[in-house]
C-alpha cells in the first residue's frame, strides 16, 4: 500500500537521523549557517559537504530557509491549503497524478508554492494547479505545437497545458507530454 505524503515525509526525516546520526533540526541549524540564501545553491553545497542525497538536502534546505511566521515553501500545508474548500474533491487527482508525475524519475522535486505545485528536475518541467472542476497542468514543451488538449498555455510559465478532470484523463499520451518534458529538464 502507498504511503501518504506525511508518512512518507515522516520516513524521511527519521531515515536522515538514521543515516547521519543527526536529527533534522540540527541540519537546518548547520544549513542556516552556512549563509547561504538560494535554494539550489544550498541543495548543492549539502550534497558536496556532507554527502547528503538530494532527497535529504532539498527537505533541510526547504526548512532552513523557510520564513518562521507561516508555512515553509514546499510545506504540506501549502498543498492542503491549496485543496480546500470548492477544490477538495480535486485533491484525489492531485496524488495519482502526482504520483505518475514522481514516478517519472528519482531526481523529480516537488514543490509546492501558494497556488500551485511545480516539479522539477535540473529545472521546472510541469506545474500543477487546482480549479473546483479540474486540474490545469503546465508542461513545458519547447518546440512542440499545440494541438488538441495539450493546448497553448495560458501563462509565460510554461508552454503548454492539459486540463485534467478525471484519472482516465491521465493517459499513454499525457505520460508522454511529461517524460518528454522531464527529459529535456
Amino acid at each position: 500500500m502507498a504511503k501518504s505524503p506525511e508518512e512518507g515525509m515522516a520516513t524521511l526525516i527519521q531515515n536522515l537521523e538514521a543515516k547521519t546520526g543527526r536529527p533534522m533540526s540540527d541540519w537546518i541549524a548547520a544549513a542556516r549557517g552556512t549563509g547561504i540564501g538560494r535554494h539550489k545553491e544550498l541543495v548543492n553545497h549539502l550534497k558536496a559537504e556532507n554527502g547528503l542525497t538530494h532527497g535529504y538536502a532539498n527537505q533541510i534546505a526547504l526548512r532552513a530557509l523557510a520564513p518562521d511566521d507561516g508555512p515553509a515553501a514546499g510545506s504540506d500545508e501549502l498543498v492542503d491549503a491549496q485543496y480546500t474548500g470548492s477544490k477538495a474533491a480535486m485533491r484525489p487527482l492531485y496524488e495519482h497524478l502526482l504520483a505518475v508525475m514522481t514516478g517519472l524519475g528519482p531526481d523529480v522535486e516537488v514543490s509546492p508554492k501558494k497556488t500551485c505545485v511545480s516539479l522539477r528536475r535540473s529545472k521546472q518541467f510541469a506545474l500543477i494547479q487546482p480549479t473546483a472542476q479540474r486540474l490545469d497542468l503546465g508542461i513545458i514543451l519547447k518546440g512542440v505545437p499545440p494541438a488538441g488538449r495539450l493546448e497553448q498555455s495560458p501563462t509565460t510559465m510554461c508552454t503548454h497545458r492539459v486540463k485534467i478532470s478525471s484519472e482516465k484523463e491521465i493517459d499513454a499520451d499525457l505520460i508522454g507530454w511529461l517524460r518528454q518534458a522531464y527529459e529535456a529538464a
